[in-house]
């Protein structure tokens, strides 16, 4: 883990930047709804719950720049623009659907050690 971590003579800088963009409120969220192929930008926003159009957009962006989304706009009446994984982007599936999958089942006994923890500590 400590190669992994520390990268070869990086100091780690790939994976703390990779982690800075993949490890926000929104993300993981956002790619685990595009995990079935093109959705539609309002779709996907009414999918992803509670995330404003700005951190949608913002999201959506950040994600094309770094080759995970494919975005598509179709020539329509009204405007239409799509979006889907790339191949990149489908290889990150398998580690956050595991990541989802862990926060889910954890999620429980995590609270509760908080919990004890803040009892503890605010006494």
């Amino acid at each position: 883990m400590d190669d992994i971590c520390s990268g070869a003579g990086d100091d780690g800088r790939v994976v703390r930047d990779l982690l800075e963009h993949l490890g926000d409120k929104w993300t993981l969220l956002v790619v685990g709804m595009l995990e079935d192929g093109p959705i539609r930008y309002s779709e996907l926003k009414n999918r992803v719950p509670g995330i404003s159009q700005r951190m949608l957009t913002l999201t959506l962006k950040k994600l094309e720049r770094d080759g995970l989304v494919r975005r598509e706009s179709f020539a329509e009446i009204p405007p239409r623009v799509e979006y889907d994984l790339t191949p990149l982007g489908h290889t990150l599936l398998p580690p956050a659907l595991a990541f989802a999958t862990w926060a889910r089942g954890s999620s429980a006994e995590i609270l509760a050690r908080r919990a004890e923890f803040d009892a503890r500590v605010t006494r």
